[in-house]
């Protein structure tokens, strides 16, 4: 058997629970990337030895909605993403697409996944932490705007129309 053919030796973590890494990878994708930048420098002054095994590009999806949220697709119009694929030096693979033309985005959101797939996962659950308590914390500052702006209506009884 091939090297490509042959069964790790180690299970990959993220296999293990692909719900736990479609996460993380979630988080990363929706992080402000200065926010991403910030926190990452401060854990890793360099980004670990890579390879771009598809260096950022930056591409068009279509969005797509549906009528009344439940209802018949249709197309709402095309996003801006950027993708990246890196190889890290133990030859962990991390992937990312981010909204937007941030390559450095990309490019860091990769990193961050191809190193939560191996001992590094530890050390950067912090940082994954932290971008998803900010992201809560916007989630609920604009439910509590969105709440400030509603309007209840209500009907009242008149006295003829019994």
């Amino acid at each position: 058997m091939s090297r490509s053919q042959t069964q790790p030796e180690t299970p990959d973590p993220a296999m293990q629970n692909p719900a736990a890494r479609a996460r993380w990878m979630g988080v990363l994708a929706r992080a402000r990337a200065d926010r991403l930048a910030e926190l990452l420098a401060e854990l890793l002054p360099d980004l670990p030895e890579h390879t771009a095994l598809r260096p950022p590009e930056v591409g068009a999806v279509m969005v797509r909605g549906r009528i009344g949220g439940t209802g018949g697709p249709f197309n709402l119009g095309e996003m801006s993403v950027t993708r990246c694929s890196v190889r890290l030096a133990d030859g962990a693979v991390g992937h990312a697409h981010v909204q937007g033309r941030d390559k450095g985005h990309a490019r860091r959101a990769a990193v961050v996944d191809a190193m939560m797939q191996s001992g590094a996962a530890v050390d950067l659950r912090p940082l994954l932490d932290t971008l998803a308590a900010e992201e809560a914390a916007r989630r609920q500052d604009r439910a509590q705007q969105a709440a400030a702006t509603r309007v209840e209506f209500f009907t009242l009884v008149r006295g003829e129309d019994k």
